[in-house]
């Protein structure tokens, strides 16, 4: 039984093997359809989320299976104490696979050693977002038809982005891969990660905190939002949360064949008038989460077409 807790549980060749599958799924829909009739995914999220919930779900009915699960911590039996490992052990008992947000590290993974049935790391606290990382590479490859000799620049909140630590980390492995990092010193790529991932790798890297000196030289611009819920007082939050902002004069400076991609939920880091620009990816990517999704569904349920 195979479990997805972190990108790197998964070998270059088996993500290929899902990005292959994803974009089959998205050419041939009709032919999924019911390849998981009679399965059903448990969404286990104590953590609020849109997106990953419903973009799992969303995979699952597509898919010819059910659904069933919280959104909320409250709404479960851990509002009354109950451990992770005795809750996986219960829902393992009514679902196939389960797909767990939880705001602590290492959870899911605490909940892979006890569960029944596959688990998927739907996001835990700032360690790792494996799903959006397939989600990204998806979207990469297909908005660019490639996932090596690229320049990308990572803007944000580069410390606690989840989403930023599991992109890295699945880079890592592709050639002529130049990052750019633009964060306040705050806000700053953690030292383990960028001396394990970045410099370990051997990865091309530049540290800056001034967005518009790299656009030029981008082949991807990756924006997240500074996160409120990962600081630990409002003040700090304030100072930071408009440290960089993306608008139509900034776009300017981005080369015409560049893309720019958000995991989202956005908050004011992207101005709404940069949504008509066509470099702008953030919504394909998006669609692009739930067919990766679908595919990630399969494998670890070993079902096929």
């Amino acid at each position: 039984m195979r479990h997805l807790i972190d990108i790197n549980d998964f070998t270059t060749e088996e993500i290929e093997q899902l990005l292959v599958q994803a974009e089959d799924i998205i050419a041939n829909r009709a032919a999924y359809s019911q390849v998981c009739r009679g399965k059903k995914l448990a969404t286990l999220f104590f953590e609020p989320s849109t997106r990953t919930r419903l973009s799992f779900e969303a995979a699952m009915y597509e898919l010819g299976g059910n659904v069933l699960g919280f959104s909320e911590a409250q709404s479960s039996s851990a509002s009354k104490g109950e451990s992770v490992s005795d809750t996986v052990r219960v829902v393992g008992c009514y679902a196939d696979i389960i797909a767990m947000r939880h705001p602590k590290e290492g959870a899911p993974l605490l909940a892979s050693k006890c569960s029944p049935v596959p688990i998927i790391n739907a996001g835990d606290g700032g360690h790792c977002h494996p799903t959006q990382t397939l989600t990204d590479l998806l979207t990469i490859r297909r908005e660019m038809g490639r996932l090596s000799d690229l320049t990308v620049g990572i803007c944000g909140d580069l410390k606690f982005g989840r989403t930023v630590h599991s992109l890295i980390s699945a880079l890592k492995v592709y050639s002529s891969i130049k990052l750019r990092l633009i964060a306040p010193e705050e806000l700053r790529l953690p030292g383990y990660i960028r001396k394990d991932v970045v410099e370990r790798n051997g990865m091309e890297y530049a540290e800056t905190d001034r967005l518009e000196d790299v656009m030029p030289e981008l082949d991807v611009l990756y924006m997240t939002r500074v996160q409120r819920e990962r600081f630990f007082n409002e003040e700090d939050y304030i100072r930071l949360k408009d440290s960089f902002i993306l608008d139509r004069k900034k776009m300017k400076l981005l080369p015409e064949k560049a893309i720019v991609m958000h995991p989202l939920p956005r908050v004011n880091e992207i101005s709404v008038k940069v949504d008509e620009d066509p470099r702008a990816s953030y919504f394909r990517q998006v669609e692009n989460g739930k067919f990766v999704r679908m595919a990630l569904i399969m494998k670890l349920l070993e079902v096929q077409k």
